[in-house]
C-alpha cells in the first residue's frame, strides 16, 4: 500500500530539507576555503646553540637522515600552498642549496633574517616578498618537524568556517616551563599570549601554551607587525605581541592534544628523542 500518512511524509520532507540544507552548507565552506589563497612562512633562521655544532642551521639537523625543515616544507606543499618562504639567518645557503635541490621547480622564496631581533622581526623580512600576496599566511616553525597534516587541516577549517582574521594552534603541557602562555577570559576565549619571561606568578601556572603555529590573514599580519616594539625583557620583537592588535572577536584558537606534534626540539637529545617518537608512528610491515 502506498503511504498516505501526512505526519510521515511531513516529517521525511522536513528531514530531507535539513539533510539538503546541510550538505549545502559544507559544500559552501569548502568551495570558500578552495577558493582562499595560502602562502606559508616557516621560521628558520635560528642557530640553535644546545645543538652543539655552531657551522649548521638548527633546521638542517637531521631526524631520520632527513633535515627537519624537509618535513616542514613538505608538509607546506601538502596543504596546498602557493608560496612557500623560508626565513633563513645563520648559514642560510645551507638550507637554500638543500630545498632547491630537494624541491626543484617549486614556488620557494626566501627572506632574510640577518641579525636576530625575535620572531616578529623575522616576519618582518617576508613582507617584501608577500606585500602583493592576498590570502592568508600559515606561520610554521622549521624546528618543529611532527606537525600533522589533520592538524593543519583543522587549523584551516576553523580559520575559514569562522572568517577569523587570525588562528591559533594551542596545547596542553604538564610542565609548560619555557613556553609561551594562552590568557583565556573568564568565559574562556582568547586575551592574549604572555612570553615565559614576561609571566607573572599566576600566569606561570598556565599549562595551555603556544607552540607559535599561526593562521593570518596577509594584511592583518603586516598591519599589526608596523606596530609591535621591542619594549620587553628580552629587547625583541615579539611576533605573539600583534594579537594586541587583532579584534578579539576575530581571533580564534584550535587545541591538540598530541604535545609531541607541536614540541620543538632544542638539543641534540631531542631530537634523538624525536627519532624515536617519529619511528613509533611508522607502522611496521
Amino acid at each position: 500500500m502506498p503511504i498516505t500518512d501526512t505526519n510521515f511524509n511531513e516529517k521525511n520532507l522536513a528531514f530531507r530539507e535539513n539533510e539538503l540544507a546541510e550538505l549545502m552548507k559544507q559544500v559552501k565552506s569548502t568551495e570558500g576555503t578552495q577558493n582562499k589563497k595560502l602562502a606559508v612562512a616557516i621560521l628558520a633562521a635560528g642557530l640553535g646553540k644546545r645543538m652543539k655544532s655552531p657551522e649548521k642551521p638548527k633546521v638542517m639537523f637531521e631526524i631520520n637522515s632527513r633535515p627537519m625543515i624537509d618535513y616542514v616544507v613538505e608538509l607546506a606543499f601538502k596543504v596546498n600552498a602557493d608560496e612557500v618562504v623560508p626565513i633563513v639567518g645563520h648559514h642560510r645557503e645551507q638550507v637554500i642549496d638543500f630545498l632547491n635541490n630537494k624541491f626543484p621547480g617549486k614556488n620557494i622564496k626566501y627572506a632574510i633574517q640577518a641579525e636576530q631581533l625575535g620572531t616578529g622581526h623575522a616576519l618582518m623580512q617576508t613582507e617584501s616578498l608577500l606585500k602583493d600576496f592576498e590570502g592568508e599566511i600559515l606561520i610554521l616553525s622549521g624546528d618543529v618537524p611532527l606537525l600533522r597534516f589533520e592538524t593543519v587541516e583543522r587549523l584551516l577549517d576553523e580559520h575559514f568556517q569562522n572568517e577569523n582574521l587570525a588562528t591559533l594552534l594551542t596545547t596542553v603541557f604538564e610542565d609548560s616551563h619555557g613556553y609561551g602562555r594562552i590568557v583565556r577570559d573568564t568565559e574562556g576565549k582568547f586575551l592574549k599570549i604572555v612570553e615565559e619571561k614576561d609571566t607573572t606568578g599566576e600566569e606561570k601556572k598556565i599549562k595551555e601554551i603556544n607552540p607559535a603555529i599561526y593562521l593570518v590573514n596577509s594584511k592583518t599580519l603586516f598591519d599589526a607587525l608596523s606596530k609591535i616594539s621591542p619594549e620587553n625583557n628580552q629587547k625583541e620583537y615579539y611576533l605573539t605581541d600583534i594579537f594586541n592588535f587583532i579584534p578579539k572577536d576575530k581571533i580564534g584558537t584550535v587545541v591538540t592534544e598530541d604535545e609531541l606534534e607541536v614540541t620543538g626540539v632544542n638539543s641534540i637529545e631531542q631530537l634523538k628523542e624525536m627519532e624515536d617518537s617519529l619511528n613509533s608512528r611508522i607502522p611496521t610491515k
